[in-house]
């Protein structure tokens, strides 16, 4: 049986995610009305996984987490209201470690909670089995990676009009923690393009650009209209659209799309891809897959590893949810298969030494 802590000051919130977990069947459940409370029941009824409101009496949820990730880690799930606020104190939320979120219902919780039921369970289920470390001190982390970026140029400088290649990122569950601790890791110069596919509702991932780009020394941008892609800068696909690379004249365009329904994560990993090998070789592209549920973009990352290019899975050991990178490897995919605090040195070194880094990567090949 999976132990499951809710905390919610709504006792209606509580009751009606109590009932969802107990009638789904596997869960033994109990609720807290306050981050006092969570930090009591982590001793007496030690639960598997937490679901945890932002606001909260006597001690919020923001507070209750750090204290939950820096003394007895756990995994959590935020609860978390779609307003831009809302976005923000989730991505913060889960910088400090939470595992993932949902959207707090609106309206008549009720039907609410029947309407985004699966997605609840889901995310609920798969948090309770993932691993969490322990999350201390993570802004100084991140200063500290951002001072260590390398700022010499690499040995080409690639026009601004036509970069050379992209890098191409794959991310769901643990998307945004991990992602801030490679994305501040690449020097200003980064001489090619990155564009990331994190899965991710529209209301968070406008927020989630402006946070990395305060994080950053490329610049991060939302892809909300279609723009050109240019040579160090880091591209988010908007959430509850799909990311295509397309021509545009002698260069490439990063363009937004409707949700195909041929895909079934969105933005899609898969779509991304495989525009991408539409419009270049696949030795002019390189693929990361990252921490996620799942399989998107295995398949095609895979494609891209055959055609001669190079790719990286994420390992195990820092992985929140193993699923995507293991997909990938499970293909003969992967190129490397890395540690997360690991992939930034391993791009800019196949970058500026592109020969040298495709000997590495075969060397090292990923099983």
């Amino acid at each position: 049986m999976i132990r499951a802590l809710v905390a919610d000051d709504s006792a209606l919130m509580r009751r009606h995610l109590t009932q969802l977990l107990e009638s789904a069947g596997g869960f033994t459940v109990q609720t807290a009305r306050n981050g006092l409370e969570v930090l009591e029941a982590l001793r007496t009824f030690d639960p598997h996984v937490i679901t945890l409101d932002v606001n909260m009496p006597e001690m919020d949820g923001i507070t209750c987490l750090s204290r939950i990730m820096s003394e007895d880690p756990r995994p959590v799930v935020m609860v978390s209201s779609l307003t831009e606020q809302g976005a923000e104190t989730t991505l913060q939320a889960l910088s400090l470690g939470a595992v993932d979120f949902v959207q707090k219902p609106g309206g008549t919780i009720s039907l609410s909670i029947d309407r985004i039921h699966r997605e609840l369970l889901m995310k609920i289920r798969s948090a309770a089995t993932t691993r969490v470390r322990r999350s201390t001190g993570l802004r100084g982390r991140l200063a500290a990676q951002r001072r260590r970026a390398t700022p010499e140029p690499p040995p080409r400088s690639p026009s601004r009009a036509g970069p050379t290649g992209l890098v191409l990122v794959g991310v769901s569950t643990g998307g945004p923690g991990v992602l801030e601790e490679i994305l501040p890791r690449l020097p200003k110069d980064f001489p090619w393009p990155v564009l990331v596919a994190q899965h991710m509702p529209s209301s968070f991932t406008g927020v989630f650009a402006r946070r990395l780009n305060d994080l950053c020394a490329v610049s991060v941008v939302e892809v909300a209209r279609q723009m050109p892609i240019e040579p160090g800068t880091v591209y988010i696909a908007k959430g509850d659209a799909d990311l295509v690379v397309t021509r545009r004249g002698t260069g490439y365009s990063a363009t937004p799309l409707p949700q195909s329904n041929e895909h079934i994560w969105h933005p899609s990993v898969a779509r991304m891809v495989e525009s991408a090998l539409a419009h270049l070789p696949a030795n002019r592209l390189i693929a990361v897959q990252l921490t996620g549920m799942g399989d998107d973009g295995a398949e095609a990352m895979a494609r891209v590893r055959a055609g001669g290019g190079m790719t990286i899975a994420q390992d195990e050991d820092t992985s929140i949810v193993f699923g995507m990178p293991h997909e990938l490897i499970k293909r003969g995919g992967a190129s490397l298969v890395l540690p997360s605090d690991a992939i930034a040195e391993q791009l800019v070194g196949w970058l500026r030494a592109p020969e040298a880094g495709a000997r590495a990567g075969e060397r090292r090949r990923g099983p």
